[in-house]
Formats: structure tokens, C-alpha cells, sequence
């Protein structure tokens, strides 16, 4: 798992957040997160199958599919489906795999840790922000 200081150079210089899961559904903690994210200066790339477009930005239907280099892909997917996102996320040679609050996969963590990937893991990047870089 990175750590800390890891983590806040990381969120300090990134530039683009693929969110595998965003939703358009003001129910859905992936919509709150993004806002969040793109209101501190954060590229949001959505991706999901069921929508077109999310926070004014082109939704993806996979992660193989988006064009653009990615940062960090956050995941608010369920734990079944984290090693397919786990395994797009190494072919895009992403610099971190962060899986959301609640979302836990050892074996996929360890997959992209073996890949020299960083991973955090059931940990959510909004509270980390405020956490490790206070405004």
C-alpha cells in the first residue's frame, strides 16, 4: 500500500481521474466524489456502460476504451469486478489504482502492487484529499 507522503505527492501533481462506476444518480457516492474531485482542478473521466455523458465530460463505456492518458483510475465498482478494472488500469500503465470505501480486492491489490503500481484500497480520495492536502 503507498504511503502517505506517496499518496499526497501523488494527489498533488495528477492531472486526470478515470472514475470507473460514475454515475449521474445523485444517489450514488460516485457522483458527489467526482464533483468533488473536478471542483479542485481534477480531469473527471467517467466510465460506464449505461451512461454518455457525466459532469459535462464523454463517458466511457470501459477503461480500455478511454483515449487519454490516466493518472489515477478510482474504482466504485464492486468487488467482483475489480480485476477486470485492475487489469485495463495496468495495460493503461496508470500511476495509481485507488479502490473507493468499501470496494476490497486483496488479490487484485496485489496484482497491481506486483506490477509496480501504486494501490490504495476501501479508502475514499476525497477524505484522503482533505486529509493530506488541507486547503
Amino acid at each position: 500500500m503507498a504511503s502517505d507522503a506517496e499518496l499526497k505527492e501523488l494527489l498533488r501533481t495528477a492531472k486526470t481521474i478515470a472514475v470507473v462506476g460514475l454515475s449521474n444518480s445523485p444517489m450514488r457516492a460516485s457522483l458527489g466524489v467526482a464533483r468533488f474531485l473536478q471542483r479542485q482542478g481534477y480531469r473527471i473521466i467517467p466510465v460506464n456502460p449505461n451512461e454518455t455523458e457525466v459532469l459535462g465530460e464523454r463517458c466511457y463505456p470501459t477503461l480500455r476504451e478511454v483515449p487519454d492518458a490516466i493518472d489515477i483510475v478510482d474504482i466504485f465498482r464492486r468487488p467482483e469486478f475489480v480485476p477486470e478494472v485492475v487489469e485495463a488500469a495496468l495495460e493503461k500503465k496508470v500511476r495509481c489504482i485507488w479502490m473507493q470505501e468499501g470496494v476490497v480486492h486483496p488479490g487484485a491489490a496485489a496484482r497491481g502492487e506486483a506490477a509496480g503500481i501504486p494501490v490504495v484500497m476501501d479508502r475514499c480520495i476525497l477524505k484522503e484529499l482533505g486529509r493530506l492536502l488541507p486547503k
